[in-house]
């Protein structure tokens, strides 16, 4: 029986085959890949705990530890018990092709159905195992092929290639210093329609102009306005220098 997806505005349907969805890995594993791949970034490529994988996907260690036995299996990670685990070339391609569908589909929403940054995550967690290939290069396509998603996460190309720009936390930008905001957690829907009434998206330049002691806020201008940020904010949102 075929599946198929219908783009709303664009009268685009794209049919799509049962045996090409069957030699897909299942939604968990995809779900634990890309967990992985995130969580990686984090350790510098190093192995990721279990306990940290479990905490990530709301599951038990037990859980998370059953799941990398059956992925290391499949060739997708390489597990150590008490040590962790890490993404093969493999399974490192099978997180990226969700990374890609997952940002393309934010994108979608956020340009195309003009839906709220800050809604857009939970949208595209869904709808992120259920599009082929095809359907994430027309949709591609149809943006531009755009090389980041509205909250400045870059979109791995179709080739699975992709620029992990790191930055560093605006809490931890030199005061005086122009910076160029480049990204920000898509996790916190209340910390992104924060940013969305303070105007502050990806591109702008932001300047420190004060940070208070023993983890107060950060005080920013962004555009010639003055903003009061909370160090929790500004720890997760990431910038460059504007002169790089």
């Amino acid at each position: 029986m075929s599946k198929s997806f219908v783009m709303p505005g664009r009268g685009a349907h794209i049919s799509e085959r049962a045996d090409i969805r069957d030699t897909r890995p299942s939604e968990a594993i995809e779900d634990y890949a890309k967990a992985l791949y995130s969580l990686g970034r984090k350790t510098g490529g190093g192995p990721v705990g279990t306990n940290d994988l479990a905490e990530r996907l709301g599951v038990s260690p037990a859980s998370a530890t059953a799941m990398l036995k059956r992925m290391a299996e499949r060739g997708l990670v390489e597990h150590t018990p008490y040590r962790g685990a890490t993404l093969t070339p493999e399974g490192e391609k099978v997180a990226l092709v969700v990374v890609r569908n997952h940002r393309l589909l934010e994108t979608y929403l956020s340009e195309v159905l003009d839906m709220p940054w800050d809604r857009v995550h939970d949208e595209a967690e869904v709808l992120e195992h259920h599009i082929s290939d095809e359907l994430a290069a027309r949709i591609a396509a149809s943006l531009g092929d755009p090389s980041h998603d509205p909250h400045g996460d870059p979109i791995p190309s179709e080739d699975l290639e992709i620029d992990e720009q790191a930055g560093m936390a605006l809490a931890d930008a030199e005061a005086g210093v122009e910076h160029r905001f480049v990204r920000v957690s898509d996790a916190d829907p209340e910390m992104l329609r924060h940013l969305a009434t303070e105007g502050i998206r990806p591109g702008a330049t932001v300047t420190v102009v004060e940070v208070e002691p023993f983890g107060g806020s950060v005080r920013v201008r962004v555009d010639g306005r003055d903003h009061s940020l909370g160090s929790g904010l500004a720890s997760r949102m990431r910038v460059v220098p504007v002169a790089s």
